[in-house]
């Protein structure tokens, strides 16, 4: 199937950069080039493209603007394009990805042959991933669930909230931090995973719009209850001895930071006190590391097929039996509050169920969704 793409970007260098790599696929066809996020809007509109590649600061209409526009009149998967990864462009990134951009990639270094490779690969990577998503107008959806089972509170002193997530997860885990209130009784542990860069960006945004306190992991570092630390980009994050471990080991499934290498560092011991999340990503990363706490006593919950930009990660841990619980997105923080006896917050205040795993969900096909 050929993806029909859009560009969206003032420069027209950048364009023709952005030309360039994709008329070279056989598999993507370019289906216009927009010069300011007012023009965006209309040729996505009229042209209904698979994906949209959009500059932030634009002249007319700026991206943020125009990313607004499209997921409220015609709900198109959008990749934002950085012009940097200074702390202004890094927060409109994120921005962007709150108003329904799905994710987000730093520009490529134009004076660098080995950069502008590197971005080409990432690029075409992304490009053939974010096309296949279906977005939504309305994020929050109205769930039939089946046979729905009470949530049991914690026993005092479980204190580590484990939360692993890829592609369409930064604005899934702004949702489950921003739940949470100030003196939360365990500390939040994210692995995200990335582009290279934006971690410490994605620190502050997580920080300036949640009341729990969010920063990036340091290596040697202690770690206290009501705090939320996140995976830098580019180390693997461990646990040991009651501080933090950053490394630069290999990438474990293709991903460093990897999920399952933080998981499983928690699984080294009893895991009765901790709960571990996996939410929306492609492939299998955090999958067999739950499947450990778990084994170790840990509590597991996986997001659900319909809330999930990609199914691919949890329903590798569904498939290997690693789940205690199958949640949609939007219910999940009132899970939380209920789990660990908290109040719950924002958008956790509805009652809470959780759906029962089916058998037959793990007989699915196995393909990413």
């Amino acid at each position: 199937m050929t993806i029909r793409i859009l560009l969206a970007d003032d420069s027209a260098l950048v364009r023709r950069i952005l030309r360039d790599i994709l008329q070279g696929e056989e598999d993507i066809q370019l289906a216009g080039e927009a010069g300011d996020g007012k023009e965006a809007c209309e040729l996505t509109f009229r042209l209904r493209p698979d994906l949209v590649l959009m500059d932030i600061r634009m002249p007319v209409m700026d991206g943020l603007e125009a990313i607004e526009e499209i997921m409220a009149q015609a709900p198109t998967p959008v990749l934002v394009l950085s012009g940097a990864v200074e702390a202004s462009e890094v927060e409109r990134a994120f921005t962007a990805i709150k108003r329904g951009a799905l994710d987000v990639m730093e520009k490529p270094e134009l004076g660098s042959a080995d950069a502008l490779e590197e971005f080409r690969c990432h690029l075409l990577q992304k490009v053939r991933l974010l096309a296949r998503i279906r977005v939504i107008r309305h994020p929050r959806r109205r769930l039939r669930l089946p046979v729905s089972l009470e949530v049991p509170s914690l026993a005092p002193g479980h204190d580590i909230l484990a939360i692993g997530a890829s592609t369409g997860g930064p604005k899934a885990v702004m949702t489950l931090l921003k739940s949470l209130p100030a003196g939360f009784p365990a500390t939040v542990f994210v692995v995200q995973h990335i582009a290279a860069g934006f971690a410490p960006g994605f620190a502050s945004w997580l920080n300036r719009e949640c009341t729990l306190p969010v920063r990036i992991a340091v290596d040697g570092g202690r770690y206290l209850p009501g705090e939320a630390v996140i995976a830098p980009d580019g180390r693997h994050m461990t646990l040991c001895d009651g501080k933090i471990r950053l490394d630069s080991d290999p990438a474990v499934n293709c991903c460093r930071p990897s999920i399952d290498v933080f998981f499983n560092s928690l699984a080294q011991a009893r895991c009765d006190r901790v709960v571990s999340i996996l939410l929306t990503g492609m492939g299998r990363d955090g999958a067999l590391g739950m499947l450990r706490i778990k084994e170790a006593g840990g509590t597991t919950i996986v997001q659900d097929e319909p809330s999930c930009a990609v199914f691919g990660m949890p329903k590798a841990a569904i498939s290997l039996h690693a789940v205690d619980q199958v949640l949609p997105l939007d219910l999940m923080p009132g899970a939380i509050a209920k789990l660990f006896g908290v109040a719950a917050g924002n958008e956790a205040a509805r009652p809470t169920t959780l759906v029962q795993i089916k058998e037959a969900t793990c007989g699915k096909n196995d393909t990413d969704h």
